[in-house]
């Protein structure tokens, strides 16, 4: 089976918006959406707490602010590090003028930004936290924003263990009860090319499912040593994508829209996983990540979903994701989440044999999840996302927890699993002991598998 070639890229990540300020970021916005003015406050302004002011986190703020149906105004900033939350309030100020209002005041920095930032919200109210920090934190940003009782918008990844995932259904279920709304950063779901495709696939145009192919591949990056006159555990935060307990891993951090958009494509969640995968003979990176991941999810009905992650210079790249029925086969996805939704007419994938396109799509999905969120909370209709966003990042790290211990991994290990990275997460600071320890070359540990485990 022959997949297209995705090597030459030409769409841009939320990632880069402060890089661009954010003239990409944030796509153009849906049709002014006819909706009653209500829950958002005497004033009906809906206001927005930043906690995470990375590129991503900068990107959702911009899609926030350019949503339709009502006004949207950036309230207070928050993160860890301070020259990033400047960083990114010049950057949001430049493009939202007359809707950033983060007086000096409202501005924090540090371990307990987050709760200082949430609580300028207004419980009850149609406010919304957004939770866009690194994944080993938003556990603990989620349990605070619901307990304090206002709306949330969390990126992905969601958590780097199974222990951090149940804490956080936990959290969802606690939301329910008290309505509030949230919408997680798994995009895709309201891409509205892909939902046309996924209908066709329920109304049975494909036939029965029995394969799903997911491909994400790339030249990578490897992880120097740290300099002696860096904090530890400062170093792995920043470099968090290089460390399991910190980002998840790269696996998880790039792969879990394309897990999710397997089990979204089967509408089941997987019954196991197992996988391959390692480092290539040169790799000197002090991190922790494979360079390449295979992953086969088995579904309880038998099919069965490939995903390939590889992250090696100079090699064939691919971004996509193709479905194959019994009667034909479909791309599902293309490059950077591209909305490159076709059917073909048999099984070859090749552009010459499309017999369906769907069209184009009225605004990108990080612009229409920001859309259907607020347009919840103006409704006051129920919105909770929680479930759907763990269970796919449980299912990326059952793929993950397969590929590095060398087992097959199954849905009920990872669902009955409390394992985590960092134990002591609520309470770290940059004078605790880091969650990861190098060795004397500034190597820290590498799963092996037969001997690793993480579920």
């Amino acid at each position: 089976m022959k997949q297209q070639n995705q090597t030459s890229a030409t769409g841009t990540s939320r990632r880069k918006f402060l890089k661009q300020g954010g003239a990409l970021a944030a796509g153009s916005a849906l049709a002014s959406i006819n909706v009653p003015k209500v829950h958002a406050g005497e004033d009906n302004t809906i206001r927005l707490a930043l906690i995470g002011c990375g590129g991503r986190g900068s990107g959702a703020a911009g899609n926030a602010m350019d949503a339709s149906g009502g006004p949207v105004k950036l309230h207070a900033m928050a993160d860890l590090f301070e020259n990033r939350l400047n960083h990114s309030h010049k950057a949001l100020s430049e493009k939202y003028k007359d809707q950033v209002d983060v007086p000096s005041d409202r501005k924090f920095s540090g371990f307990d930004a987050f709760r200082h930032a949430i609580d300028t919200l207004r419980p009850g109210s149609g406010d919304v936290a957004l939770l866009t920090a690194y994944s080993y934190i938003r556990p603990t940003h989620l349990d605070y924003a619901v307990e304090r009782g206002v709306n949330v918008f969390m990126e992905k990844p969601f958590a780097p263990d199974p222990g951090g995932l149940h804490r956080m259904l936990r959290a969802g279920e606690k939301a329910d009860k008290k309505n509030l709304k949230i919408a997680a950063g798994l995009m895709c779901r309201h891409s509205v090319a892909r939902q046309a495709l996924i209908q066709k696939i329920r109304d049975g145009e494909l036939g029965d499912i029995q394969l799903v192919r997911a491909y994400r591949m790339g030249r990578g990056a490897w992880l120097k040593s740290r300099k002696p006159d860096q904090n530890e555990v400062e170093w792995q935060i920043r470099n968090r994508v290089y460390f399991l307990w910190g980002g998840s891993g790269r696996f998880i951090e790039y792969l879990i829209h394309q897990i999710d958009e397997c089990c979204w494509i089967k509408d089941a969640w997987p019954v196991s996983a197992h996988g391959l995968g390692g480092r290539t003979p040169n790799n000197t990176s002090c991190g922790q990540n494979f360079d390449t991941y295979s992953i086969e999810y088995t579904f309880a009905d038998g099919s069965t979903a490939l995903v390939n992650s590889r992250d090696i210079p100079k090699c064939y790249n691919d971004f996509s994701t193709f479905v194959h029925g019994t009667k034909r086969a479909a791309q599902f996805s293309g490059n950077i989440h591209a909305a490159t939704v076709h059917t073909y007419k048999d099984h070859r994938t090749e552009s010459d044999n499309i017999d369906w396109k769907a069209g184009k799509e009225p605004c990108t999905p990080w612009q229409a999840e920001w859309n259907v969120l607020l347009e919840k909370i103006r409704r006051n209709e129920p919105h909770n996302e929680t479930a759907r966003a763990v269970y796919a990042d449980l299912a990326s790290v059952m793929g993950r927890a397969a590929v590095h211990s060398g087992k097959i991994i199954t849905w009920d290990e990872v669902m009955a699993s409390n394992f985590q990275f960092c134990p002591n997460v609520d309470d770290l600071t940059f004078d605790s002991p880091a969650p990861v320890t190098a060795d004397a070359q500034g190597h820290c540990p590498v799963p092996i598998p037969g001997q690793w485990s993480e579920v």
